[in-house]
């Protein structure tokens, strides 16, 4: 009986460490475990830092080439606006000239038209009117007889298109400058006297109006003696 009791204690002895072994094996199993979790752990946050930094990398990189860009559009910009204010300049200065230039050719036109009035031994004088259908009084002392086809003694005739009418008409065209398909006779008056006259006319297109006082010179014909320039034909004959 002394020998079977003996052994029991060895069996659970033997049991006991079967045991301990397997707790050890499954401690060992879960540190490997943890210690594998940790580093998975640590090689995403690590890793994925890095990844992190990637992007910020990534996305630095069109920024500088945004600011290099600009730098670029800035000097374009620059360079435009010089040659803009240059062509400027250049159009400034062109128009200066061309109005130098026009004012110049105006004071010559103006200086040729006062030659052309004060033609040699004549001057031509320009009167202020108290008439308020008067604008001015021209008196040209050049004007000269306009010749006439008429002898004997001269009886001044007022029939449209006598030869008397005609000269007279030939002295008015004289004065006013108006061509006779260029001017409409309102009317060819007595001037006072039997060898005066009066005729009162306008341009076709009504932007002249005159009237001339003339005078008979034997064997020379008519001779314009002053003209009023007319702001109307109302109340002018």
């Amino acid at each position: 009986m002394a020998n079977e009791e003996k052994s029991y204690p060895s069996r659970l002895n033997k049991n006991k460490n079967n045991k301990n072994r397997s707790n050890s094996i499954l401690n060992i199993m879960i540190a490997l475990v943890f210690t594998l979790v940790v580093i998975i752990g640590a090689t995403l946050l690590f890793g994925g830092g890095d990844d992190s930094a990637d992007p910020e990398s990534t996305e630095t990189t069109p920024e500088t080439e945004s600011q290099t860009s600009g730098d670029d559009d800035t000097q374009v910009t620059a360079e435009e606006n010089d040659l803009e204010a240059e062509e400027k300049a250049e159009e400034e200065a062109k128009a200066e000239e061309e109005a130098a230039a026009k004012k110049e050719a105006e004071e010559k036109e103006k200086e040729k038209e006062e030659e052309e009035e004060e033609t040699k031994g004549g001057t031509i004088t320009r009167e202020e009117s108290n008439d308020p259908i008067v604008s001015e009084t021209i008196v040209n002392t050049s004007w000269e007889p306009v010749g006439t086809s008429q002898s004997g003694d001269h009886v001044s005739s007022y029939q449209k298109n006598s030869v008397d009418w005609n000269e007279k008409i030939e002295a008015v065209t004289y004065a006013t400058g108006l061509s006779q398909n260029d001017m409409y006779v309102m009317m060819v008056q007595n001037g006072g006297g039997p060898q005066k006259s009066i005729a009162t006319v306008q341009s076709k297109d009504q932007s002249e109006k005159y009237r001339v006082y003339h005078e008979w010179v034997d064997g020379e014909g008519w001779k314009p003696e002053k003209m009023d320039v007319l702001k109307t034909l109302d109340g002018a004959y």
